[in-house]
C-alpha cells in the first residue's frame, strides 16, 4: 500500500513571545459576547480585560476551574454560555482550563445531556451541531490541548477520566505565548515539561506514526532536551521557557495525529483513580515503558522499533552512537533529577497493580504502543513506579 495520512490541527496558531497582545482582535472576529474559562485565581486578569475592552468585546461570563475539569464543569459552562448568549469562548490557562473550553464550546450547541457525546460512560454519539469557536491560550508547557480535538473530563463518581471528542472540537485559533509561563513554579514546570517529553516520543514510535508528526517530533525533543532543566531551575530564562512552550506545541501537534502509548494508557487511568498530577504520573512511568519497549522489540526482532528508541536517545543525548536503552537512562536520570514522586503518593498501592493493568488494555492510548506487551511487563512497570526513580538507578541499561 502507497503512504496515506491525515493531519489536523487547530485553524490557525499563533505563536510567539508577546503575542497575547493580538488576542483581542483574534476574538473580535469570532465574535463578540465571550466566556472566558480559566484557573480559579484569574491572575490573567489584568492584562486580558483592557485587551477585550480595547476590542468592544464584552466578558460575559466566567467559569473557574480548579483542577481536573469534570463533568459538572462543562455542563455548568455550557449552561453559562447559552444563558448570556455567548459567541466564542476563550480557554486562558493550564490544559484543564483549555479542555474545559474546548467542551464548553461544543456542548453549548448541542441538544441533549453531556453524556449523549462522551465516551466510555457515555453513549459516543458525534456530535450534533458545529460547537462555538473556541480560542486557546495555554499559560502552562506541557499537554499541548490547545491543538487537540478532544476534551478530557473527570466522572468523579465513575473515578475515571474521560474524553469527549470530535474533529469539529480542534480550536479556532491556538495562541502561545511563552512569556505567560515564566511564572510557572519550578515543580510545575518539571511534571508538565514531563508530560511534553511523553508525547514526543510515544507519538514518535507509535504504531500511527507518520512523517508530518515524526518532523514535529524531531523538533521538539532537543528543545527538552536542552530546556527543561533550565526553566525549572532558572524560570525567568525566556528562551527556555520559549522551548518548552514550542515543544509542548509540538507534541500535542504529535499526539493528536499520531496517538500515544502505554504511559498514557496507564496515566488516563490512575489519574482517574487517584488524585494524582497527569505530567507526574507521566514522567514517573516513562523510563519504564520504554525500557519494557525496548526489551520486547527486541526479542521480537522489531528493528524499526529500535532504530527509532535509537533515534530518540540520539536527539536527547547529542550522542552519534547513542544505543536505544540511553535514551531511556536519559530520562531515568532526568526523572530522578526532577524529584518526581512516587505513584505511591498519590495513594496507590500493589494491590491496585491487577486492577490497573486489566483496565488498561481497554485504554485507546495503548492501541499505539509500539509492542504487545505482557501482563507481567505491565504490572512490572507499575511496580517499579510505585516506588519511585532514585538518583543512579538502573544505570547499567545504557548498553
Amino acid at each position: 500500500m502507497g503512504l496515506a495520512f491525515e493531519f489536523a490541527t487547530a485553524g490557525r496558531i499563533v505563536f510567539g513571545s508577546g503575542s497575547r497582545r493580538g488576542l483581542g482582535e483574534i476574538v473580535a472576529g469570532l465574535g463578540r459576547r465571550v466566556l472566558v474559562v480559566g484557573g480559579a485565581g484569574r491572575r490573567h486578569d489584568s492584562w486580558l480585560d483592557p485587551l477585550l475592552a480595547e476590542q468592544g468585546l464584552i466578558r460575559a461570563a466566567d467559569i473557574a476551574v480548579a483542577g481536573e475539569p469534570t463533568l459538572a464543569d462543562a455542563r455548568a459552562g455550557a449552561a453559562a454560555a447559552r444563558e448570556h448568549r455567548c459567541e466564542v469562548v476563550l480557554g486562558l490557562g493550564g490544559g484543564s482550563a483549555v479542555d474545559a473550553a474546548k467542551a464548553i464550546a461544543a456542548l453549548a450547541t448541542q441538544p441533549g445531556d453531556l453524556l449523549d457525546y462522551l465516551e466510555v460512560i457515555g453513549r459516543g454519539r458525534p456530535l450534533a451541531a458545529e460547537p462555538l469557536p473556541c480560542v486557546a491560550v495555554p499559560t502552562t508547557a506541557g499537554t499541548g490541548s490547545e491543538v487537540t480535538k478532544n476534551a478530557v473530563l473527570a466522572g468523579l463518581e465513575q473515578r475515571v477520566k474521560v474524553s469527549l471528542r470530535s474533529p469539529a472540537m480542534l480550536p479556532r485559533v491556538a495562541l502561545i505565548d511563552p512569556e505567560l509561563t515564566l511564572s510557572l513554579p519550578p515543580g510545575i514546570t518539571a511534571t508538565t515539561g514531563l508530560d511534553a517529553l511523553a508525547q514526543l516520543i510515544e507519538p514518535f514510535v507509535s504504531v500511527k506514526r507518520q512523517p508530518l508528526t515524526d518532523a514535529v517530533c524531531r523538533t521538539g525533543l532537543p528543545r527538552v532536551a536542552e530546556a527543561l532543566r533550565t526553566a525549572c531551575s532558572d524560570p525567568t530564562r525566556l528562551e527556555a521557557r520559549e522551548a518548552m512552550s514550542l515543544a509542548s506545541l509540538c507534541g500535542g501537534l504529535a499526539l493528536a495525529n499520531a496517538g500515544l502509548g502505554a504511559v498514557h494508557g496507564f496515566a488516563g487511568l490512575i489519574g482517574g483513580m487517584f488524585s494524582a498530577a497527569h505530567g507526574a504520573v507521566c514522567g514517573i512511568l516513562l523510563p519504564g515503558v520504554m525500557e519494557a519497549n525496548i526489551a520486547a522489540a527486541r526479542d521480537r526482532g522489531d528493528a524499526e522499533t529500535l532504530r527509532r528508541y535509537a533515534e530518540v536517545a540520539r536527539l536527547l543525548t547529542a550522542a552519534a552512537d547513542a544505543s536505544p536503552e540511553a535514551g531511556a537512562v536519559w530520562v531515568r536520570t532526568l526523572v530522578a533529577e526532577l524529584a518526581v514522586p512516587p505513584l505511591a503518593a498519590c495513594g496507590m498501592t500493589p494491590a491496585d497493580i491487577a486492577a490497573v493493568v486489566a483496565k488498561s488494555k481497554q485504554a485507546s492510548s495503548m492501541k499505539g504502543n509500539p509492542c504487545p506487551l505482557a501482563d507481567e511487563a505491565l504490572a512490572s512497570i507499575l511496580a517499579e513506579a510505585l516506588g519511585g526513580i532514585r538518583p543512579g538507578q538502573r544505570q547499567d541499561a545504557a548498553g
